[in-house]
């Protein structure tokens, strides 16, 4: 067992690798039956409430989503002890009136990846895990009620797409997307993130921030576009992060994500 806790963590994506939220900062080395996370966890606090923060590419950005060990960073955060997850994340916009700068709480995705370990039930037990609503309701309310009122342009129903990466989509297939599968926005990394949280009985919140529209839109992506936008939002995802840390109830009554195992397991 090791020797260091948190309560809640931050699972940092492109462009949100700050942990200067925390206090009294100390870092875990984690090894898990699963190989090791992306980063050394930070851990701190905030106002007396125990936080972890996971840099989801590393510190210096050096992972790609397919490359990313899903499994050893959430095994590793619910070993400290964590039973909430706050995930933002950079997405692109496959809705016009969903536009750059806004704030995405989605309550469904869709899954577009192709080799990627979804679960911790590999062999010996058989998990059939419901992700029907895949994402926390008591964590998604809480965001979207702080998002409204600190006056920043928030949708909390919207349906993420995730692709393999790493590369962008092509204008064809970003128009299927939007057009067939009827997704509003799309990304690299919630699934299986927020999968392997369910498996875990962890709460995930997946908090995205629009970066660009996608290439439907007829406008090239780039990355450096996308690290641009990102730093004109990072101030607002700052703030709804620490007014979330410091709303989430200490105890678990309004969900039933802690109990996600009761019927899953053959």
């Amino acid at each position: 067992m090791t020797k260091h806790s948190a309560d809640i963590a931050i699972i940092g994506g492109t462009g949100m690798y700050d942990s200067t939220l925390l206090t009294n900062l100390v870092e875990a080395k984690m090894s898990t039956p699963f190989g090791h996370p992306s980063d050394l966890i930070t851990i701190g606090e905030l106002e007396g409430i125990k936080v972890a923060f996971l840099p989801r590419h590393g510190r210096n950005h050096t992972i790609p989503p397919h490359g990313i060990n899903y499994r050893a960073n959430i095994w590793a955060l619910k070993e400290i002890g964590v039973t909430r997850i706050i995930s933002p994340s950079a997405v692109g916009s496959l809705d016009s009136s969903l536009v750059p700068g806004d704030i995405i709480i989605p309550d469904q995705f869709i899954d577009f990846t192709k080799k990627r370990d979804q679960t911790f039930y590999s062999g010996g037990r058989v998990c059939h895990i419901s992700v029907a609503d895949p994402f926390c309701p008591e964590l998604r309310d809480i965001t979207a009620k702080l998002a409204r009122e600190q006056s920043f342009p928030c949708h909390d129903h919207a349906t993420y797409l995730c692709i393999e990466g790493p590369r962008f989509s092509t204008r064809a297939e970003s128009k299927y997307y939007r057009e067939v599968i009827g997704a509003q926005i799309i990304g690299m990394t919630l699934v299986p993130e927020c999968v392997l949280a369910r498996e875990a009985e962890i709460c995930y919140v997946s908090l995205a921030t629009i970066t660009d529209f996608d290439v439907w839109a007829q406008r090239p992506v780039s990355s450096q576009g996308i690290l641009a936008q990102l730093q004109e939002n990072i101030e607002k995802i700052r703030t709804l992060i620490k007014e979330l840390i410091l709303e989430i109830p200490r105890s678990r009554k309004a969900c039933s994500c802690k109990i996600s195992l009761k019927d899953a397991l053959v």
